[in-house]
């Protein structure tokens, strides 16, 4: 499946506790560039226009550490420059994992299958490969010829061994729809866990400036790359919301929420946002309560916002947009790759089903407990009626948990999650409440 369960779980929770704490601007993702240089330069990249002696400043493990623990956010995405290139990026990656933070790191793939034995897999470590389209499309995007092949062969070596690898490919204009779609195709056979895409930025100092789209294009031309998608002719795994692919192909008008996803480099906290460089801060408190976000997102009027529809703005938007009720089937679909996830056709009442012994639920059989703990949690003035029905075991076997509401706000739900907190092998509908509610994936 795309969106691993255990993620699901800890953003949910996370998700959740913030708005239980009534913050209204948080991160979800912190994009953590431990240095800029790289060994390639492709031509659509802002990121490693830089002074020779900025490209050759590592931040230290320690530095690192203190900006994750500062921030919060329980994804961290390692992007760069080429972080496989930092000397000291196994023992990054080392402490985010004792951190429990989910660490996605994005790299190029040529030093992968050398650096391997640096690591060791676990649920929490993803390799995040840019790949841009197939042979001859990748090698022109990153200006060298044998790249595509090259991280062919590093994804087959670290599946091989164990490790969780998704893709990360940017789009931009001129891309063919049909040579995309055979591309993720491609992708499907190759059994990564997971296919990221984007938009390309038009970053200032990107050398080329002539390929990035407009906001109308992307809609366009996602709208046709995803068509078989979206008919359900197509069962690409994306490690996305599904909300946020709406989103690219124009069924979804989100603003941005840049705050979602701070950056921290060898130059501080970037304001306001990865994509954008307007200087920076030394503290992430800093960066937070002294950025007027009023002049940022396509509704500020700034030009600099006006086509961005990039994952890294829109994802966090998304991921809240999860936590209403009416959208909870769809996001529950991209975390259980395997699951049937049908909304009933009464427009109150949401019936999950899922393959049970499950990393959320281990209820061995139905428990009359679970349908009175779920009536006390959702007892509230703001309901008319409301009950849950306990699971009942299905041949398959599957079990199926029933939520009947006539009134089932978000509010309500977020009361509820806090009423179940428990353990994950609780025989309650316990956390299930907390990561159902706002499930999601994050991309580098």
């Amino acid at each position: 499946m795309a969106i691993q369960i255990q993620q699901a779980v800890a953003v949910g929770k996370y998700l959740v506790e913030q708005r239980l704490r009534g913050r209204k601007k948080f991160p979800l993702v912190l994009m953590l560039e431990p240095l800029y240089r790289c060994n390639l330069a492709c031509s659509g990249c802002g990121k490693i226009q830089h002074p020779t002696e900025i490209l050759k400043r590592n931040l230290t493990p320690e530095q690192c550490f203190a900006a994750v623990d500062e921030c919060g956010a329980p994804v961290v995405s390692i992007p760069g420059g080429e972080p496989l290139l930092h000397p000291q990026i196994d023992e990054i990656v080392a402490g985010l994992v004792d951190r429990k933070k989910f660490i996605y790191l994005c790299t190029n793939a040529i030093l992968l299958e050398k650096t391997l034995s640096k690591f060791t897999p676990s649920p929490y470590l993803t390799f995040s490969v840019h790949l841009d389209g197939l042979r001859e499309k990748h090698d022109e995007c990153v200006d060298r010829k044998g790249v595509f092949d090259i991280a062919v062969n590093a994804i087959k070596a670290a599946k091989a061994k164990g490790f969780r690898v998704t893709t990360n490919t940017t789009v931009f204009e001129g891309t063919d729809p049909k040579e995309m779609q055979a591309f993720f195709d491609f992708l499907t056979e190759l059994g990564v866990d997971g296919m990221m895409i984007s938009p390309g930025y038009s970053y200032e100092k990107a050398p080329d400036q002539d390929n990035f789209l407009k906001r109308e294009q992307t809609k366009s031309l996602f709208r046709e790359i995803l068509s078989p998608f979206k008919a359900g002719k197509k069962k690409w795994d994306f490690n996305h919301n599904p909300l946020f692919l709406d989103f690219l192909m124009g069924d979804k008008d989100y603003e941005c929420t840049p705050w979602g996803s701070p950056s921290y480099s060898v130059l501080g906290w970037q304001k306001p946002c990865y994509l954008l460089d307007e200087g920076h801060y030394d503290s992430f408190k800093e960066l937070l309560e002294n950025t007027d976000w009023s002049q940022y997102g396509r509704k500020s009027g700034n030009p600099k916002c006006a086509d961005c529809m990039v994952h890294c703005g829109y994802e966090p938007t998304a991921a809240m947009d999860a936590m209403e009720p009416a959208n909870m089937a769809r996001s529950l679909g991209s975390v259980f790759g395997m699951a049937e996830v049908a909304r009933a056709s009464s427009s109150s009442t949401l019936v999950i089903f899922m393959p049970t012994p499950c990393a959320i639920w281990e209820i061995s059989s139905p428990n009359s407990a679970i349908s009175s703990n779920c009536s006390r949690a959702f007892s509230s003035p703001s309901i008319s009626s409301c009950s849950a029905i306990a699971p009942t075991l299905f041949s398959r076997p599957l079990m199926a948990a029933r939520l009947i509401s006539t009134a089932l706000t978000g509010s309500c739900l977020a009361r509820a999650a806090r009423a179940f907190c428990c353990p994950v092998n609780d025989t309650s509908l316990a956390c299930t409440m907390a990561a159902f509610a706002s499930s999601f994936s994050t991309m580098s």
